[in-house]
C-alpha cells in the first residue's frame, strides 16, 4: 500500500511530505493505522545530524493507532486494537528485558539505522530502502513495525493525550522516579523544561519532593512548570544556585536531571555543582555520539559521593510503564492535557519543528488525516 510521510533526506534540510511504498507486515510484525504522533526534540538531533542516521528515514518516534493487521506469529495485539508505540522496542527474552530492564533492550541496536529485526525495512520510496526512526516512523499516515514495538491500551483513552505516554512521559517521568530515586522530601533540580521536563518536573511533585526547582530560559517554560509541580523557577543555573544552597540550609539537592535541548559540558557541570553529598546528576538529554560534554573533577566526585547517570525511557518498561502512566492520567494525578500546546497536520511537521526550537510549544502533536 501507499502512505504519505514526513521523510529526511539529508542533514540540515527540511523535512519533505511524499507517498512511500509499505510493504505487508511478516512475521511478527503489525500494520498500524497512525491517528497521532508526537513531536519530540530527538527528531530534530535526527533532521539536524546532531544524531547520524542512515537516510533516508521517516522520522516520528512517538505514535498512537489502531492495529490493522497482523502478520504471522503475532501475539501481543489484535486487529482493532488501540495502541501506544514504544519508541524503544522490547522483545521480552534478550538478557535486558529479562532482569528488567527494557529500556536496554538488544532490539534497541537499530534504532538510527531504522530497520526491524532481521534487518528488514518495509518502507521503499525514490531512493530505495527507508528506515524508520526507532522502528517507528510515526510521521506517516501508515506503519509497519515490529510487535515489540506496541502496548496495547484501554479502548476508553484519548490515543491524542495517550501519544506522549511512547517516550516524552516516561523519559521524564522515569527520569525522577526510577533513575534520580526521587523520595518524599528530597530537593529537586530539573533543567530544561521542554516536552521531557515538564513531565520531571510532574513526577518530582507526585514522588513528594520538598523543592521542585526547574530551571529554563523561557517564562512560558518556567509559568507552565510552575502550573504543573514546580515549588520555584530560575532563567539559569547560575540564579538558582544560590537559592538551592538557602532552600536545602547547604546541603544542596539530592539530584538534578538535565533536559535541555542539547546536552553541553556547562550543562553537565551546572547539575554537578547543584547536588550535594551523594547527589545523583541524571544525564537525560542527548548531542552527537562523540561529543565530549563530561568533564568534572573526579577528586569532588569520589570526596562527596556524587553520582553520574545516564537515563534512557527513564529506565521504564514500556510493556508495564506505559498502562501504569495512563492509569494515573485516567485518575487526575498525571496532567497530559495541559502539556500540549497546539496540533498540526503533517505536512505542518516543519512548521511544528519551528515552534519546538523557538520555545513556542511544551509540547505539539500530528494529528494523521486518512
Amino acid at each position: 500500500m501507499k502512505t504519505q510521510a514526513a521523510v529526511v533526506y539529508e542533514p540540515g534540510k527540511p523535512i519533505e511530505i511524499e507517498e512511500v511504498e509499505l510493504d505487508r507486515p511478516r512475521d511478527g510484525e503489525v500494520l498500524i493505522r497512525y491517528q497521532y504522533a508526537g513531536l519530540c526534540h530527538s527528531d530534530v538531533h535526527i533532521a539536524h545530524g546532531d544524531l547520524e542516521a542512515r537516510l533516508p528515514m521517516v522520522l516520528g518516534h512517538e505514535g498512537a493507532g489502531v492495529i490493522e493487521e497482523v502478520g504471522p506469529g503475532v501475539t501481543r495485539v489484535k486487529p482493532g486494537d488501540s495502541v501506544v508505540c514504544s519508541f524503544i522496542p522490547n522483545c521480552g527474552v534478550c538478557r535486558y528485558c529479562a532482569n528488567g530492564q527494557q529500556s536496554i533492550c538488544d532490539l534497541g541496536a537499530t534504532l538510527l539505522e531504522g530497520s526491524l529485526p532481521g534487518g528488514r525495512f518495509p518502507i521503499s520510496g525514490r531512493n530505495g530502502e527507508y528506515g524508520a526512526m526507532c522502528l517507528l516512523g510515526t510521521f506517516s499516515q501508515y506503519g509497519v513495525i515490529h510487535q515489540s514495538s506496541v502496548v496495547k491500551v484501554d479502548d476508553s483513552l484519548p490515543l491524542d493525550k495517550a501519544v506522549l505516554v511512547g517516550c516524552g512521559v516516561p523519559t521524564g517521568w522515569g527520569s525522577v522516579v526510577n533513575t534520580a530515586e526521587a523520595k518524599p522530601g528530597d530537593t529537586i533540580v530539573i533543567l530544561g523544561v521542554g516536552g521531557i521536563g515538564i513531565n520531571a518536573v510532574q513526577a518530582a511533585a507526585f514522588a513528594g519532593a520538598k523543592n521542585v526547582i526547574a530551571i529554563d530560559p523561557l517564562e512560558i517554560k518556567r509559568n507552565k512548570a510552575l502550573e504543573l509541580g514546580a515549588t520555584h523557577v530560575f532563567a539559569s543555573a547560575g540564579e538558582a544556585l544560590a537559592a538551592v544552597s538557602d532552600l536545602t540550609h547547604g546541603q544542596m539537592a539530592d539530584s538534578a536531571v538535565l533536559t535541555p535541548g542539547l546536552l553541553t559540558a556547562e550543562n553537565v557541570g551546572d547539575g554537578f555543582n547543584l547536588v550535594g553529598k551523594a547527589g545523583i546528576v541524571v544525564l537525560t538529554a542527548l548531542n552527537k555520539l562523540d561529543e565530549i560534554n563530561i568533564q568534572l573533577p573526579g577528586s569532588i566526585l569520589t570526596l562527596f559521593r556524587k553520582q553520574i547517570r545516564g537515563s534512557l525511557f527513564g529506565d521504564c518498561n514500556p510493556t508495564t510503564d506505559i498502562p501504569k502512566l495512563l492509569g494515573l492520567y485516567q485518575n487526575g494525578n498525571l496532567k497530559l492535557d495541559e502539556i500540549i500546546t497546539r496540533s498540526y497536520r503533517l505536512e505542518e511537521v516543519n512548521k511544528g519543528y519551528e515552534d519546538l526550537l523557538n520555545g513556542e510549544n511544551v509540547r505539539g502533536v500530528v494529528i494523521h488525516e486518512h
